[in-house]
């Protein structure tokens, strides 16, 4: 009967103990999951960042302007311009 009860107690204690440790391992794994969830945002609003300054950078006037400026480029006259039209 004692041993019966010693295995109990040890069982109970085991569970215990157990119970415990996922406990703290499920504490810590929520603790990360807030942090990449923190950091996920704060991606996500540096993504958006960088659309608006792709957007601005790649505006058509900004390209023109650094055509003419930096690399001494000009439009062509009227003859030389040809239009190619994509075929049906």
């Amino acid at each position: 009967m004692v041993r019966i009860d010693a295995v109990l107690v040890a069982l109970a204690v085991a569970s215990a103990l157990g119970v415990v440790a996922s406990q703290h391992q499920a504490r810590r794994l929520h603790g990360e999951y807030e942090r990449e969830q923190a950091r996920a945002q704060a991606l996500e609003v540096e993504w958006g960042q960088l659309q608006l300054e792709q957007s601005t950078w790649a505006t058509h006037g900004r390209i023109e302007k650094l055509a003419r400026d930096r690399l001494h480029m000009q439009l062509p006259p009227e003859g030389q311009v040809l239009v190619v039209e994509p075929q049906s």
